[in-house]
């Protein structure tokens, strides 16, 4: 795949395109279920895997089983759970700045970026890319959790120089006001982004890390208003799914939101508004085709 800038033909410039991209695959089995089950039945264009995780090495063996779905690298420096925690990929030696006193992956991505060195970052985000390879996923992305690789300048570099390495897009909105916006609070300028595009990166039209709302009804109405409101280029839409069960409402205090955006993006209605208002279901695997 290449890493060459984005462009559509004239005749498509004015499509609506849209990547439902579910983070957080490999978590736990309740967003596995609810992941794979998005994507084989529901609206879910696109995935990414937490390769740290405790469950990662079920979700890789079905995404062996399905290599024809989107599936990405969600790159991890943080462990954010209360209880439910993970470690680096690589060797503790090697990554010493990631870990906290209790011997997991920081909580947050201040604590992240203010211990890890750009090298160590490095260490570990390879790691990772390989142990995917050595599950035998074939990804057709990066992307960040928690936003983590977008704290500094310098894990910035890291990442996009492996997605280049890699031969992948990774996850980069065009410099625009509205990318300004979303990358409140994190050092990446408008100038760094225009310069990966004129470098020939793949980028997003825009990128939406989120949606109001914390139950079914609340999101419903937030994901109405989105697609009836989408404008023509391609948007990544970032959900997070789980069941509703006893494993997600013991690790995250969000599981309802997850499970909320498991309900609306598998339902009747979500694809009644996409083929209504003319969304086309879109994937990395197409932006960088």
């Amino acid at each position: 795949m290449s890493a060459g800038v984005s462009s559509l033909a004239p005749a498509q410039a004015g499509r609506k395109r849209l990547i439902v991209h579910a983070d957080d695959a490999g978590m736990c089995h309740s967003a596995n279920v609810a992941t794979w089950e998005a994507m084989e039945k529901g609206l879910v264009s696109s995935a990414s895997v937490m390769l740290p995780c405790p469950w990662v090495q079920e979700f890789c063996q079905w995404a062996r089983n399905h290599p024809q779905y989107d599936l990405g690298v969600h790159l991890t420096l943080t462990s954010e759970w209360r209880h439910f925690r993970w470690r680096p990929v690589a060797s503790i030696d090697r990554v010493k700045g990631l870990i906290d006193g209790e011997g997991y992956m920081w909580r947050d991505v201040r604590s992240s970026a203010s211990s890890a060195t750009a090298g160590e970052v490095e260490v570990e985000l390879r790691a990772q890319i390989e142990r995917a390879r050595l599950y035998g996923m074939v990804f057709s992305h990066l992307d960040s959790h928690m936003g983590t690789v977008f704290a500094r300048p310098d894990y910035f570099e890291v990442y996009t120089k492996l997605a280049k390495e890699y031969g992948v897009p990774c996850m980069l909105p065009r410099p625009t006001p509205v990318a300004q916006a979303e990358l409140k609070g994190y050092p990446i300028t408008m100038e760094m982004l225009a310069a990966k595009q004129a470098a020939g990166f793949r980028m997003l039209d825009r990128l939406v890390t989120g949606v109001a709302g914390r139950n079914y009804a609340e999101r419903r109405v937030s994901y109405r208003k989105l697609i009836e409101t989408l404008e023509p280029g391609v948007t990544k839409l970032i959900i997070h799914l789980a069941k509703d069960d006893a494993e997600i409402r013991a690790i995250s205090n969000s599981w309802e939101y997850r499970w909320a955006d498991y309900q609306f993006w598998t339902s009747a209605e979500a694809k009644e508004l996409l083929e209504q208002h003319q969304v086309e279901l879109f994937t990395y695997r197409a932006l960088a085709a």
